[in-house]
Parts: C-alpha cells; sequence; structure tokens
C-alpha cells in the first residue's frame, strides 16, 4: 500500500467513527509511524509502506476508533508552537489555554518598568507544565515554580522542561495545591500566579467525551460540587505568595467567568476577562491589591 492509499483508508476508518478531523487524525498518525512530518507524506505520497508500517497504522487507527485520543497515541501534542509529551498521568494540553499563557506573556512585557529584576511565576497545578515551560521560554530572565499534587504528573512535566531547554529555570514542588510548599517559596515573591485547576463539576465528568472522560485524569478534571473548589482555595490562599500588585491569572471553564470573578472582587483590583476564539470567557486575571 503506497501512502497516498493508506492516508485516504485511514481517513476514511476514522470518519466512519464519527470523530472530527478524520483527515488530519489519520495524518498525524501516519507521520508518527513513519517517523516524518506531513509535508513528506503529500510530497512522497506514491512511497509504498513496509509491511510493518503498514501493520503499527492500522493497529494504531483501531485504538483511536476506540476512543484513544491521537494525543496519547503520538504521545505528543503542540502548545504554544513547542513541543510537549503527554501521557495518561497529565490534562492533554488544549489550545485554549494558550490563551491564558499569552495574557500573562503580555502583562509581564507591559510591567517592565515595575518589574526590574528577575520575573517570578508560580503554575498552580503544572500538569504537562505547557504553561510553565512556555512562560519560561517565551519571557526573558524568568524563574517558574511550578507546584502540582501528581508526582508522575511532575515527572512529566520536568522531562517538558528538558525537552525545551528551560529546566534551569523552573523548580518542580510536589504540593496539595499550597499546603506542602517549601518555606522558602513564601513570602509574597511571586509577580504572577496562574493556574489552570480543575473546574469540571464532580458531578458533571460522567457526561464529558469519552477521550477526556476516559483517558484524562479525573484529578486534573475534578472540581469538586460546584466546579469553583480549587479557585476558592488559590484565592483565599495567594497572600502569603503574590506580591501587592501581582497578577492572578485563571483559566475558566464554560459559565464560570462571573463566579470566579466574584471570588476575587474585593481582594484583587482592574479584574478583567478574555475570551477564546469562540466567544467563551476563559480567562479570568486580576491584580494583587497594593496595600496589604
Amino acid at each position: 500500500m503506497i501512502i497516498k492509499e493508506a492516508l485516504k483508508k485511514g481517513t476514511d476508518i476514522i470518519k466512519s467513527a464519527g470523530i472530527e478531523t478524520p483527515t488530519l487524525e489519520a495524518g498525524v498518525i501516519l507521520c508518527h509511524v513513519l517517523g516524518c512530518d506531513r509535508i513528506y507524506i503529500y510530497t512522497h505520497c506514491d512511497t509504498e509502506l513496509q509491511p510493518s508500517q503498514e501493520k503499527e497504522y492500522f493497529e494504531l487507527l483501531k485504538k483511536r476508533t476506540s476512543g484513544v485520543p491521537v494525543q496519547h497515541i503520538t504521545g505528543f501534542q503542540e502548545f504554544m508552537s513547542l513541543p510537549f509529551r503527554v501521557n495518561e498521568h497529565v490534562l492533554i494540553p488544549r489550545q485554549d489555554t494558550e490563551i491564558l499563557v499569552e495574557a500573562v506573556v503580555e502583562w509581564v512585557k507591559n510591567q517592565k518598568t515595575q518589574i526590574q529584576d528577575k520575573v517570578k511565576i508560580m503554575d498552580m497545578g503544572t500538569g504537562s507544565g505547557c504553561i510553565a515551560v512556555s512562560l519560561a521560554y517565551y519571557i526573558e530572565n524568568s524563574f517558574v515554580t511550578a507546584v502540582d499534587i501528581s508526582e508522575n504528573a511532575l515527572k512529566t512535566a520536568k522531562l517538558n522542561a528538558e525537552v525545551n531547554n528551560v529546566a534551569d529555570r523552573i523548580t518542580f514542588i510536589q504540593s496539595n495545591l499550597f499546603k506542602d510548599i517549601p518555606d522558602e517559596y513564601r513570602g509574597r515573591m511571586y509577580n504572577v500566579i496562574v493556574s489552570n485547576p480543575p473546574y469540571i463539576p464532580t458531578e458533571d465528568i460522567k457526561h464529558l467525551q469519552k477521550e477526556v472522560r476516559c483517558f484524562d485524569p479525573v484529578i486534573a478534571l475534578d472540581g469538586g460540587q460546584d466546579g469553583l473548589e480549587f479557585y476558592r482555595t488559590i484565592i483565599n490562599e495567594v497572600n502569603d505568595f503574590l506580591k501587592p500588585g501581582g497578577l492572578l491569572a485563571f483559566e475558566v471553564g464554560y459559565g464560570q467567568a462571573d463566579a470566579v470573578a466574584a471570588l476575587m472582587n474585593g481582594k484583587f483590583e482592574d479584574i478583567g476577562r478574555i475570551k477564546d476564539l469562540s466567544g467563551t470567557e476563559r480567562v479570568v486575571f486580576g491584580r494583587r491589591e497594593t496595600t496589604l
């Protein structure tokens, strides 16, 4: 079977399972099997697959149609134009989260006169490290503390820091939110605290699509009864870590922006929101009051 035929057949198989973007996903899986980029499969469309490659390709297509996310098949997801390894221990980075990273990068850029030295950032609930690594990569002279309760998630995040050559500027700490963070990381030392916490209401998890419900770790999804449990804790305890005038920025779920902004009201100034590409308010941020 030649590449062109394999891509066509793979697209048909994925499409028959009702999966969106079948051509894209068939191409991603084929590139993974061949160890090539997408340009190659279109410029070498008449190249014949080896029997072992053909066998692996159709086995992986079967996994995809059974519900396994394509990112778990390839072990890879691009985020902020950077490569990230993913597995069953971490949430797959989503494009919506890039809006949160971009908002922090822009805020820091506009604070150059106020931040003369190192930019100290904490990423609470780092998961794959996509936020922490991207901020370290795109913000010059930034030093990031990446926190997660999961040891396996932190191992993945460390790998991603190494892959993207920022491991020397990220410290990884295993902690249940702020609870187990060592004293040397306390004392209002951070310019920015950023978080994409679990925000799915517990009862809603069983209604999520199979790729999320069965393959993303529940610990990274479950935000408690109303989905706001982690926002409350972070907002209430951030005082010991965030500098006066520092930025607290969250990703929020659909319809949660009003509630999260209300939780921040009275404790933060200049509270704002940013919409994602679909028009959903996806980021809520505020500046720590300067008089504490």
